[in-house]
């Protein structure tokens, strides 16, 4: 008997989760979600199972995800495996013209095609695709700078074949969106220039949703989002807290490139941008689906 109520606890409990799910999917129904994928949810099989579901339930409950990836480490490991050295400059990667080629086959190959796999084993309809693909982003040589410890002026950091984007046409995106179709997005794109540029994820994933009007752009990273000077999450923020947060010390490091890829996102149209842990189970549908959530929604 008891073993029984205790199975009937657990079906309630899913049956009571359910429920709570529903407003929130009729909420949602036919929105666009942006979602940035990478870091260590990407790189641990269970998770990106994990992932591949999520993701292919939000195309069944009537949402429209999709998914821009990254790739940092498997092209670190590529480049190991055929003796190429890295240089980093200030924590970005100096790509040359032979770096770029790696990154593009790792990144638009392995890397991309095992998230299609992932989706699609699990139902889901996808397909990869890069920034070249129907010109869906062109880019232009990146600019860094960073401060000459000798003269304190702005000294100009050459990065070779890192771009920013500059030009998104989502014309394939909303083609494939509106024949029940996953776009998975490969950070790689063609340079004003005509030549080939490597982006940052997070920066091309915050372009796309601008582009799209999407009603959501998460960024999935190993942190469980913004969090104030005693370790508690941050719920909601906008650009007027983002900005006392970074004066008083709360945000700095590799967090301030995050929050501002977010508002430009939002700048742009988003309705609202999330960064949330994607090491957490399910951590894209608790977010979603629940009242609390489960990471920072920056809103303008």
């Amino acid at each position: 008997m008891l073993i029984v109520d205790k199975q009937k606890k657990k079906l309630q409990k899913k049956a009571s989760t359910l429920v709570e799910a529903l407003p929130y999917m009729r909420k949602y129904s036919g929105e666009t979600f942006v979602i940035k994928y990478g870091g260590h949810a990407m790189g641990d099989s269970a998770l990106a199972n994990q992932f591949a579901e999520d993701i292919t339930l939000l195309k069944q409950v009537g949402i429209n995800p999709v998914v821009v990836h990254g790739g940092g480490p498997q092209i670190g490991d590529m480049l190991s495996r055929l003796s190429i050295e890295s240089e980093f400059i200030d924590g970005l990667r100096v790509t040359s013209k032979a770096t770029v080629e790696i990154a593009e086959m790792v990144l638009c190959g392995s890397v991309c095609k095992s998230i299609v796999a992932d989706i699609n084993a699990v139902g889901g309809r996808a397909i990869g695709l890069s920034g070249k693909d129907s010109s869906l982003v062109m880019a232009k040589k990146a600019h860094r700078t960073k401060p000459d410890p000798d003269s304190n002026l702005e000294q100009v950091i050459d990065l070779g074949f890192v771009g920013d984007p500059v030009q998104v046409d989502p014309t394939i995106l909303e083609q494939s969106i509106d024949n029940g179709i996953i776009p998975v997005i490969s950070p790689i794109a063609a340079g004003l220039d005509g030549h080939t540029y490597n982006i940052n994820a997070d920066t091309m994933a915050g372009a796309i949703a601008g582009a799209l009007g999407a009603r959501r752009f998460f960024l999935l990273t190993d942190v469980a989002g913004v969090l104030n000077k005693d370790g508690d999450m941050l719920t909601e923020l906008d650009a007027d807290d983002i900005e006392r947060l970074r004066e008083d010390g709360t945000i700095t490091g590799g967090m301030i490139p995050k929050v501002e890829t977010c508002l430009k996102a939002v700048d742009a149209g988003v309705k609202g941008a999330v960064i949330i842990d994607g090491r957490v189970k399910h951590a894209l549908l608790l977010e979603i689906f629940t009242e609390r959530g489960a990471g920072t929604l920056i809103r303008s």
